[in-house]
C-alpha cells in the first residue's frame, strides 16, 4: 500500500503523513527533508546554491540515508544526523532553488522510489511530486490545501522558539515558495489528476488524519 500525500507547506503534511502511518502501521518518508539535507549538503560544502551548473555537479556526491518510522523519523547526509541543520531558516530560504536542479531532483527521485519499494508492509510518502512524478502509481493519492492565512498561521507557531517570525511575513515567505515549487520545470508541484483534494482550513488535524485513513482503508477493502 502506497500513499501519496503532496500539497504546499503549512497544510498539515507532515503531521498527517506521520499518524496516518502509525495508525495504519506504515512506513513514513518525508521527501522534503530530503531535499533539505542536499540544500544543506551544498551549503556546508560551499557549493553556491545560486549556480544551477555548480549544484547540478555536485547532486551525486552526499549520501542521504532517511529512517522510515513514522514515530522517529530520521535523516542522516554521509553518516552525520541532519534532522536539526536542515530545519534552519538558511536552508528554507534556498531548498527551492537547490531542488529546481533537474540534476538533484533526478538523484532524489530516485532514492525515494527504491525506499517505497523496500517498503514491506507499504509506505506514506509526502512531499510536492509524489502522485504525479516520483509515485504515480500510487494507491492512495491525497493532495492537501489550506487558505493562504491558516498556513501562515500554523507555519508561524512552528516557528516559535525556533525562529520568531510574524505570520504577514511567514504568508509573503510561503507565497514565494509556492511560486518557485509551482513553477520550476521539473516535477512541479501540481495535483495529479486523479489525487483526493482535502481543504484543511477548517479541519482539526485529527480530522484531516480520519479523512485520509478512511480513504486508504477504503482502498484496501476493495482490493
Amino acid at each position: 500500500m502506497i500513499v501519496a500525500i503532496d500539497g504546499p507547506s503549512g497544510t498539515g503534511k507532515s503531521s498527517t503523513s506521520k499518524a496516518v502511518a502509525a495508525q495504519l502501521g506504515l512506513s513514513y518518508l518525508d521527501t522534503g527533508a530530503q531535499y533539505r539535507a542536499m540544500t544543506w549538503w551544498m551549503i556546508t560544502n560551499g557549493v553556491d546554491v545560486s549556480d544551477p551548473a555548480a549544484v547540478a555537479t555536485a547532486a551525486g556526491k552526499p549520501v542521504l540515508v532517511s529512517g522510515t518510522d513514522p514515530a522517529a523519523p530520521t535523516i542522516t547526509v554521509d553518516g552525520a544526523d541532519a534532522s536539526g541543520p536542515i530545519r534552519t531558516q538558511e536552508v528554507t530560504s534556498k531548498v527551492s532553488a537547490v531542488s529546481a536542479v533537474p540534476e538533484v531532483r533526478t538523484v532524489v527521485t530516485e532514492l525515494q522510489r527504491s525506499i517505497a519499494s523496500a517498503a514491506g508492509k507499504g509506505i506514506v510518502v509526502e512531499g510536492r511530486d509524489i502522485g504525479t512524478t516520483v509515485l504515480p502509481d500510487a494507491d492512495v493519492k491525497v493532495f492537501l490545501t489550506a487558505s493562504p492565512e491558516a498556513r501562515a498561521a500554523r507555519r508561524s507557531g512552528e516557528l516559535k522558539g525556533k525562529e520568531a517570525t510574524d505570520v504577514a511575513a511567514t504568508k509573503d515567505a510561503l507565497a514565494k515558495r509556492d511560486a518557485a515549487d509551482s513553477g520550476r520545470k521539473t516535477s512541479p508541484l501540481a495535483k495529479a489528476g486523479d489525487a483526493v483534494e482535502v481543504d484543511t482550513t477548517d479541519l482539526t488535524l485529527q480530522q484531516v488524519i480520519e479523512c485520509v485513513v478512511t480513504l486508504v482503508e477504503e482502498k484496501r477493502a476493495a482490493r
